[in-house]
């Protein structure tokens, strides 16, 4: 029996699971964009007045529709779109840090970049009292400012993933410092304005917090979605990824960039709503399953998880809370999970 004999039935069985995970790529991204889209509507029509879904499209298509126009138009419709924007935010840069770095730990909540951002706007709201607008400002260059600093602390004698993570932590713990120092010394009209920012909340939701966002995601996701393939293969390590003709410096500099620039405006227009980033990575790792980019599936859990909880903040208890406390809950025992597993399995997706 000859060679090539032998090696038919092992290169079939390549190719067949190859097909297979890539159908189930693209059903399981497929489900999750029909669930956020699903979610979108249920949110503009669900409130303490219900609207159908027919006065839904007048609303959306500029028709003026008694009383929906305006719960719809102004409230209910620029919250929506605000929770999917922060959420894919959140989701594609926390998991493009968590792939280049090789550990699901590795999100922006965790290496200081979210403290950054937070820290600079309870710095404009308490001791400078800026405006909303100026707050927001402030707070991407906030973010974009501690990231440069964590990546250049920690490309000292060349870049390492966990000299990055553990910059990043000492880093956020000391902003997380400054901020509770700041907030013991603030009125108290400004404790609430500081407290309610840090707490993550879409309450308040305007077209204008939205546009900001939504410019930067239409610029800077489309540069991170390019790169998701070289991302992908920095997972195998800095040797394998260059030998396969990966620029690694080019690379680490465009996805940090874009990654922390997209994550300061989301932070601006909603605060640091907690664990998005940290979470929407694995979870659309174990849905999605092994091979390919996990992007754009990770964007769109993200955009799930903030919808989801939102609805479950407003409407699912006696009292109403801010999404950042229902990611907040959710998060911490992930975040044991997660601990927990990196532990015995050695850090991966």
């Amino acid at each position: 029996m000859s060679t090539d004999t032998l090696l038919r039935p092992t290169a079939q069985a390549v190719v067949t699971g190859r097909r297979r995970r890539g159908r189930r790529r693209v059903v399981v991204t497929a489900s999750l964009a029909v669930g956020v889209v699903l979610v979108f509507v249920a949110s503009l029509m669900i409130g303490q007045t219900f609207y159908g879904l027919d006065e839904i499209v007048r609303v959306i298509l500029g028709q003026t529709v008694p009383g929906a126009s305006f719960t719809v138009g102004e409230l209910r419709l620029p919250r929506a779109v605000l929770a999917i924007l922060a959420g894919f935010a959140f989701g594609i840069a926390g998991v493009t840090f968590q792939t280049m770095l090789r550990n699901p730990l590795a999100s922006p909540d965790i290496i200081g970049i979210t403290a950054g951002a937070s820290a600079a706007a309870v710095f404009g709201i308490v001791i400078l009292s800026l405006s909303e607008s100026a707050v927001s400002v402030l707070a991407v260059a906030g973010g974009l400012a501690t990231a440069l600093a964590i990546y250049l602390l920690s490309n000292k004698g060349g870049f390492a993933g966990t000299r990055l993570i553990l910059i990043g932590i000492g880093v956020a713990a000391m902003l997380d410092a400054a901020v509770t120092y700041v907030l013991s010394k603030a009125p108290a009209y400004d404790l609430q304005a500081a407290m309610r920012w840090l707490t993550g909340s879409l309450n308040g939701a305007t077209w204008s917090a939205v546009l900001p966002l939504a410019i930067a995601s239409v610029v800077l996701a489309p540069a991170l979605l390019s790169k998701g393939r070289d991302l992908n293969v920095m997972r195998l390590g800095d040797d394998a990824a260059a030998s396969l003709g990966i620029r690694l410096q080019s690379t680490r500099v465009v996805v940090i960039v874009a990654a922390v620039a997209l994550l300061a405006f989301a932070t601006a227009a909603t605060g640091p709503i907690a664990f998005v980033a940290f979470m929407a990575g694995p979870i659309a790792a174990r849905v999605v399953g092994p091979g390919g980019s996990l992007l754009l599936p990770s964007a769109l859990v993200g955009a799930l998880l903030v919808q989801l909880s939102d609805l479950l903040g407003q409407f699912a208890f006696d009292s109403r809370y801010p999404v950042g406390v229902v990611t907040g809950v959710l998060g911490a025992p992930f975040l044991i999970y997660l601990l927990i597993r990196t532990n015995r399995s050695g850090g991966s997706l």
